[in-house]
This record gives structure tokens, sequence and C-alpha cells, in this order.
């Protein structure tokens, strides 16, 4: 552990609370001022503070894929600029190849002077409603090379020593649909990182840079302390976990990614082996993967905060062969990486920590199977297009001492996302929203019981709407932990189905584009979480209080728990005889 000079507990609880107060008035700037549902509804954003290094020095609660990946973008770009960073410098950037996630996820970067010398970074990362390119809202599950799937932009200075650069900005925004919803993105950006530098600045102005820097020396030191003490408590060791990739599309067939971490006292290796990359958009390049190596440890290890970039001293990462489907390499096209395949990559990861100490296990969350919506609105002739973030909420998994959480996923968000109000999607869009609300029989089954998925059902108003169907969920449940297992199949998977004007319906199980007119409706379901334990030793009362509150269906109840309900009760002898299959009694 490094040493750092001494600072007293009150003043370092001072600063940390201006830190994190910092990063949440970032956060709130962000939800207030932006332009799109993206930003105002569904929060699909992220933000974190960063020293001189630059190392994080604290991130928010936000989407845990944006979070890991930012710390070696941060580095990717400071390293781009060299000497060349200056006050009133504001960059941006999504770039898979220097680092970024994927490209809708725009970072921008201020680096804050005091006294002439660089102190500090406020980073904010956002999804875009569309990054150009042949299809609105980015996912071209065509795409057959990175160059078909929307706007690369490498690091490039948007203000230039304070200098707005228009013609840089007007390049970029000529190049996205809903232009207006972009720039007032783009503003919201700046606004979030000027008021992080604001408040970084008052807190230098008050305490000092020695103090400040002392504190936050000691901070990461912290959260060094926690996850060595954690891996301490493992026995050393090599462990494996994998987890399996859906076909999604293009008949590529499923796949396999693995994990195996290596113990050796308070350290970890983490080596990550995944397939050939593909021509198709479930490439994940480096910042991508480590978002989603991360997002596996932190699920195992949920140490207590701070959660700065102290936490992974102790922790190295090989990503497997550059070319890889988790390690990829220009051209590969990556767009629906963010989702497919880090959820599965984080999955594998935390499988092989749980191998290695399997009284920590718990079930998956559920995995994103979402749409995004585009079309002219009639009411203004405007092109419009977004990304249907409450079409992706899924439910969380069961743990050993609880049922999972509704409407919480998808795992790789873990929480963060909002669904917005319907009224206000509608009120923005030419839709109408006919139904969102949990999907019965969605949660995994088990002692405790998997989070229930969401159903998502949208019509267009007087125009041809576009469609596009990301993501994965639509094939292979998620997994749950503990000997669950699923009686009960269809009602745990994604689909997306279109519902014909004669009320015909057209089910869509890999990632796909179709329009649909007035009077038809598009409707998406997402999984539910993984259930953990034995199913049929959950409590008959606790099966019935399920069916009452609508989450499952009698078919459930007896496919997936062995109860059998009967006009609203239980057959407590056609319910012991089914579990009698099993040895267990009601």
């Amino acid at each position: 552990m490094q040493t750092t000079p001494s600072i007293d507990p009150i003043t370092l609880s001072v600063v940390r609370g201006a830190l994190e107060t910092a990063q949440r008035e970032m956060t709130i700037t962000l939800e207030k001022t932006g332009r799109s549902s993206v930003f105002n509804l569904a929060h699909d954003y992220s933000n974190a503070l960063f020293d001189h290094h630059p190392e994080m020095i604290l991130q928010g609660q936000d989407i845990p894929i944006h979070l890991g990946s930012l710390i070696p973008a941060m580095k990717a770009v400071a390293d781009f600029f060299g000497d060349d960073i200056h006050e009133g410098d504001v960059i941006y950037h999504n770039d898979p190849v220097y680092a970024g996630s994927h490209i809708l996820d725009c970072c921008m970067y201020k680096p804050i002077f005091h006294n002439g010398e660089l102190v500090f970074w406020a980073v904010c990362k956002g999804h875009l409603t569309d990054i150009g390119g042949p299809v609105p809202a980015g996912y071209n599950p065509d795409a057959k090379e990175l160059y078909a799937e929307g706007l690369r932009i490498p690091p490039v200075k948007l203000w230039d020593k304070g200098v707005r650069r228009d013609d840089v900005i007007n390049l970029l925004m000529c190049n996205m649909r809903s232009r207006r919803n972009q720039e007032g993105d783009l503003n919201a950006q700046l606004g979030a990182c000027r008021v992080g530098e604001r408040n970084l600045l008052n807190l230098l102005d008050k305490y000092g840079l020695d103090t400040v820097q002392a504190a936050i020396a000691e901070l990461k030191n912290m959260a060094d302390h926690h996850m060595r003490e954690l891996i301490r408590s493992i026995p050393d060791g090599t462990y494996h976990g994998e987890a399996v990739l859906e076909d999604s599309g293009h008949g590529l067939g499923a796949m396999t990614i693995s994990a195996d971490i290596r113990i050796s006292g308070d350290s970890v290796h983490i080596s990550i082996d995944s397939p050939p990359q593909v021509p198709y958009f479930i490439n994940s390049y480096a910042g991508n993967s480590m978002s989603g190596v991360y997002l596996g440890l932190m699920m195992f290890a949920q140490v207590p905060p701070p959660y700065n970039e102290g936490l992974y001293r102790c922790v190295s990462v090989e990503l497997g062969k550059k070319g890889t489907l988790c390690n990829a390499q220009e051209p590969a096209p990556h767009v629906n990486c963010t989702t497919t395949p880090m959820e599965t990559l984080t999955d594998a990861v935390r499988k092989a920590f749980e191998a290695a100490a399997p009284e920590r296990v718990t079930a998956s969350w559920g995995h994103a199977s979402g749409i995004n919506i585009a079309g002219i609105d009639p009411r203004t002739g405007e092109q419009y297009v977004t990304m249907v973030l409450a079409s992706i909420i899924s439910g969380a998994g069961a743990t050993q001492q609880m049922d999972g959480w509704h409407a919480c996923g998808p795992l790789c968000c873990f929480g963060a996302l909002s669904s917005g109000d319907i009224e206000l999607l509608e009120y923005q869009y030419p839709i109408l929203i006919h139904k969102y609300g949990l999907a019965q029989d969605s949660g995994g089954a088990g002692r405790y019981r998997g989070g229930s998925g969401t159903v998502w059902e949208v019509e267009p108003l007087d125009h041809e709407m576009t469609v596009i169907a990301f993501g994965e969920g639509r094939q292979i449940p998620t997994m749950g932990a503990a000997e669950a297992e699923n009686g009960l199949h269809e009602p745990k998977l994604g689909r997306l189905e279109i519902i014909h004007s004669d009320n015909d319906t057209t089910v869509y199980t890999q990632n796909t584009l179709t329009q649909i007119q007035p009077g038809q409706r598009a409707r998406n379901t997402n999984p539910g979480g993984g259930g953990y334990g034995v199913a049929f030793e959950r409590p008959v009362n606790a099966v019935l209080h399920d069916y009452v509150q609508g989450l499952i269906t009698t078919e459930g109840a007896r496919l997936d728990y062995g109860v059998v309900i009967s006009n609203g009760a239980i057959d407590e002898a056609a319910t012991n005889a089914l579990r009698a299959t099993q040895n267990i009694t009601a």
C-alpha cells in the first residue's frame, strides 16, 4: 500500500463529502438540462472526477458499463494530447480504438487548472440518441465493419484555450440525426463539467492543494485496503468461470466466454478467453471489456465505498489476443457491445470469483433485450430518434437471502437506469404507449425468485416508425445459482412481437430492423433475473403471494414451483403429490 501524509479524519470526511457533492451536482445538471429522453428521463450518463495523474478519484453511482471504461479512456485522451492541454480546453471522444466503450457513448473531458497547474479532470459520458451512420440510433445489425456504424470521434478539442470550435462542433452535429437533441445534450455535458470544475476549485480555495491531494491519496488507499482485504480472504489458487453468449443474429452460433482468476495473497490476475471477433456488432474493444471485467469483480466483491481507482491496484487484467470478441481490433463492428457481449463477460468473471468463494454466490441479472425507435414526427416534420431505455429494464438476480428486485436491470446498468414517465415520452414523440409493466412468469425460478422483467408496447401515431431490436436474452434464460432451474421456459426469455392490425403477431428472437405502421404495435419483453436455490423448496405461501400479485400464472406456479393453485387457493393434496416427485412437501 502506498503511504501518504497524515490527514485528520474530520478534514478527510469533509473533503470526501465535497468531492461526492461535486459529482452529484454534475449528475443533477445533466438530468435537469439534458434535451433528449435518454438524458432527462432515462439517465443514461455517468460522471467521474480524476486527478492530474490521471487516476479516477470518484465515480458516481451511475452506469457500470461507462465507469470501468472511463479509466483507460481518460488515460488514452491525456496521452493523445500530452503537453498540449491548457486551461479552457474541452475535449470530446467516443472512439473504441482510443479506449471508448461504444460510439454512442460520447465523453467530455474538462481539464481543471489551479494557479496555472493541472490538478483535476471533470469527466462526463452520455449515450447520445444518434451517432449518424445508416441506421437511426446507431445499432446497425447489418454492419460488417466499424465504419458502417456511425461517426467515430477520436480525441478532439471542442474548446481550445477557452475558444469554442464552432467548425468542429458543426461537423459533429451535421453527421447526427435529431440535431436539436444532440446540441442540447452536448450543452448539458458542458454544464456538468463546469459545475464539477467550480466545486473543485472552491474546495481548493478553502483547504489548499496539499490538503486536498493528501485526502485524495488517503481515499485511494482506503479503496485499495478494502479490495486487498477481500482478496486476501480467498484461498490462493486458480479458478474458472464461463458463460454462453447466444446467437443473437447472422447465424454465428452460440459462443463461450471464459475467465480464469489467479489469487495470490492480496492480489488477483484475471485472464479472459473469447472466440475470434466476428463481422457483427457484438465485438467489444478493450476499454468496454474492462468495464465488464470490473463489474463482474464488483458484483462479487461488494466492498464498501469509497469507489475510485485504488480499488484496482491489486487487480491485473489480460483480455486475450487482439482480434478476439473481448479484445477487438479495428475495423470490427461493435455498437451492441455495451450489452452484448459485456453482460456475458461479466457473468463469466463473476462465476470465476464465486468458484473461489461459493459462499458469496448470487444469481445473474437479466440481460438487455431492447428496442430503438425512429421516424418523422408528423407534428413538426422533424426526424426523431431515441433509444427506448424503458424497453431494456429487466429483473435483478436473487441472492442467498432474498428474491431479486423487479424492473431493476439490466446487468450492464445495474439499477442506474430510469424508465421515465410514459406521459413525457408520449409528449416528446408521436407515439402511444399501450403497456408498460412487469412481465408475468419472467423471474427465474428458485428458492428465492428472480426479479421480474418488463414488457413495453408502443404504437406510432400517423407515421411509419422504424424499430430496431438489439441485445440478447431471447434464447438463453438468465443464469440462476445453487441448483435453480426453470420449469417454464418461454416466459423467461426476451422477445420482440409485432402485432399487426388484424391481431396476427410476428415474433423476433434475434436482433432485427423493421418498420411498423399506425394501427400496428411493437411489444418488447425483457427477461427477468435468475433464481437462487431449488425452486420446489420455495415456501408455498410465497408462491401463492406471487400469484395474487400477478407475478406468476397458475402454470408458472405448477411448472416452476410444484404448487397447484385452483380458484385462487392452494390445492394442498395436488401440491404435495407434485412436490413428492422431488421428495419435497408443502
